[in-house]
């Protein structure tokens, strides 16, 4: 990979200094703001048999996680 040179990263510094990128000016929320409470990392186990599941089945995982959850009520009341 290329790297940049003195001047290069000079320039790319004084420009995005005086020409800062915009961000989401338009007040929506991304996925992150509107999931920040129900994202949830797997470890590699469950993530691995959550996909063979979810391929062999052509259900989403979410489809396949709430129906585990569902039966696991189902089967305490």
């Amino acid at each position: 990979m290329a790297r940049m040179t003195d001047e290069e990263a000079d320039y790319w510094d004084e420009y995005y200094t005086k020409n800062p990128p915009k961000v989401s000016g338009d007040g929506k929320s991304g996925f992150f703001v509107k999931n920040r409470g129900n994202i949830v990392i797997l470890d590699d186990f469950s993530a691995t048999y959550l996909h063979a599941r979810s391929e062999g089945s052509h259900k989403t995982p979410s489809e396949i996680i709430g129906e585990l959850i569902r039966e696991k009520i189902a089967a305490t009341t």
